[in-house]
């Protein structure tokens, strides 16, 4: 059933509206700025929900405005979309509840608050996406809104990082333009469609089809920071705690592996690029993202840059379950896009309150803070056990998807390849617990201040976040759940017979 319905439509133009507004308001008008950043966020949450529950039962969103013949500008509301953007608007809501606790006393709120508030609608635009070009014109919006957010502090550190961002970033996109105009000269479209649309020209010209695939999978390895292309990632953690957990958790790194998703199921298909061997291709790069970043994560004392190379790592899980070709597999990678968001953010908040109220960024310092902040702490220790994989947290059944997907595909090496990130997991985040629980403040002078106390708005976020990670692994079967929903998604793009 199609529905001509501008709900989608509207969700999208919520933080897009939003932002020219808080661009506009004056610094002293804190109590606005936060009115329109929280109203914004609860409405946006309250209508994904109605969305979701629309697509659920079976209605299809579909808003197209043509640009040129056979290129429209399409918003569409599907399963895949729904996985998406649900995240963008749980995780936007309980970011700005943090971000104004931790920004609202500094400089530059209106700056901040406003490309943050576009940041989400590039996202948002990203999610909705129809077609691979819709897709690249919100890719390219989310790299111009995300670097006034990377250079917030306008430190020399900061301006080197949003440099780098930058050439690393606008590189991808016009890599992802190459693409996308490929697509269309092979395809005649660029519209995302279950089962794909390259499978009668990939039969006719199957070394075209690979080549374009390269190229799509370059412009959107960089945003998701898949190796070689994943240096830009740990120096933009410059940036304040928020906007690190955007990064990491919703925006920038899941706008590209959401990218890879779409481009394997939806522009060439699952058995397509699995008989032209891409798929093979995409597992091992993902496989060799997985262990160097967590490789990589073991030498970092700054606490924010241990957490970038972990999300180099972690990332990959998605378009590993992807490259494996199994509905089973699918399961855990399109969970993991949800559950590493929720885990991830997590992390950072937490990150985040130790620099706010501690004026600790080092792990070498973490000595005794669990006495110190217990709530935020704990909040940081079911994240971080989450994402080493321990049972029944999220992260848990993201791995267990995607070890019985890989033995489901006849792919018996990702079971070491799991078991040894996750070793890699233990060992950069257990000594952190281990300092933080089990050893004694420092009683020496610190070289960095206590700033302010840590209030509600930063301690209950990642509490939040952290109680999502416990659900989400606990309450998997549930109706409810992110993974149920992946199924969902998934018998639509696996034939009946994959099954």
């Amino acid at each position: 059933m199609n529905n001509a319905s501008l709900l989608p439509l509207i969700i999208l133009l919520i933080p897009l509206c939003a932002a020219p507004v808080l661009l506009a308001l004056p610094e002293r008008s804190a109590g606005l700025r936060t009115a329109i950043n929280l109203g914004a966020a609860l409405v946006k949450v309250l209508l994904v929900a109605w969305l979701s529950w629309k697509v659920s039962q079976g209605v299809i969103y579909d808003l197209r405005w043509t640009v040129l013949p056979g290129l429209d500008l399409n918003l569409q509301a599907d399963p895949l979309a729904i996985l998406f953007i649900a995240l963008s608007a749980v995780l936007w809501l309980i970011t700005t509840v943090y971000a104004v606790g931790y920004l609202e006393k500094g400089p530059h709120r209106a700056r901040f608050f406003g490309f943050f508030s576009l940041c989400v609608a590039a996202t948002v635009g990203i999610a909705l996406a129809g077609n691979l070009f819709t897709f690249l014109l919100f890719y390219e919006m989310l790299t111009l809104a995300t670097y006034p957010l990377v250079i917030h502090y306008g430190t020399a550190a900061a301006l080197r990082a949003g440099r780098i961002y930058l050439i690393y970033t606008l590189g991808g996109g016009l890599v992802l333009l190459l693409g996308t105009l490929g697509l269309w000269v092979l395809a005649g479209s660029t519209d995302f469609v279950p089962g794909g649309i390259l499978e009668g020209v990939a039969e006719d010209t199957p070394l075209a089809a690979q080549l374009l695939f390269a190229v799509l999978i370059i412009g959107l390895g960089v945003k998701a920071a898949m190796v070689p292309l994943h240096s830009w990632l740990p120096v933009a953690m410059v940036a304040p705690a928020p906007v690190s957990a955007l990064l990491h958790a919703v925006a920038v790194v899941k706008a590209g592996a959401f990218g890879i998703i779409r481009v394997v199921y939806e522009v060439y298909g699952i058995e397509t690029a699995q008989a032209l061997g891409l798929t093979t291709a995409l597992a091992v790069l993902a496989a060799i993202t997985i262990l160097y970043g967590s490789i990589r994560a073991l030498g970092q004392d700054d606490i924010k840059r241990r957490l970038a190379w972990s999300t180099v790592s972690q990332v990959s899980y998605i378009a590993l379950g992807v490259a494996l070709a199994s509905p089973i597999a699918a399961m855990g990678a399109l969970a993991h896009l949800i559950h590493q968001g929720i885990m991830k953010i997590t992390l950072f908040m937490v990150a985040g309150n130790l620099a706010e109220g501690l004026g600790i960024k080092q792990v070498s310092r973490m000595n005794g803070v669990g006495l110190i902040m217990p709530g935020s702490m704990a909040a940081f220790t079911l994240a971080a056990l989450g994402m080493i994989g321990l049972p029944p947290l999220a992260g848990f059944v993201s791995k267990w998807y995607l070890a019985a997907g890989g033995l489901d595909a006849g792919q018996g090496w990702v079971i070491p390849l799991l078991l040894g990130s996750s070793l890699l997991n233990a060992a950069y985040f257990l000594p952190m617990l281990h300092r933080a629980w089990f050893r004694q403040p420092d009683t020496a002078p610190q070289e960095a201040p206590v700033r302010r106390p840590v209030g509600w708005m930063l301690a209950a976020p990642p509490i939040a976040t952290a109680a999502l990670v416990l659900v989400a692994g606990g309450l998997a079967n549930a109706p409810f759940s992110p993974l149920e929903w992946t199924r969902f998604i998934v018998t639509l793009e696996y034939s009946a017979e994959a099954f």
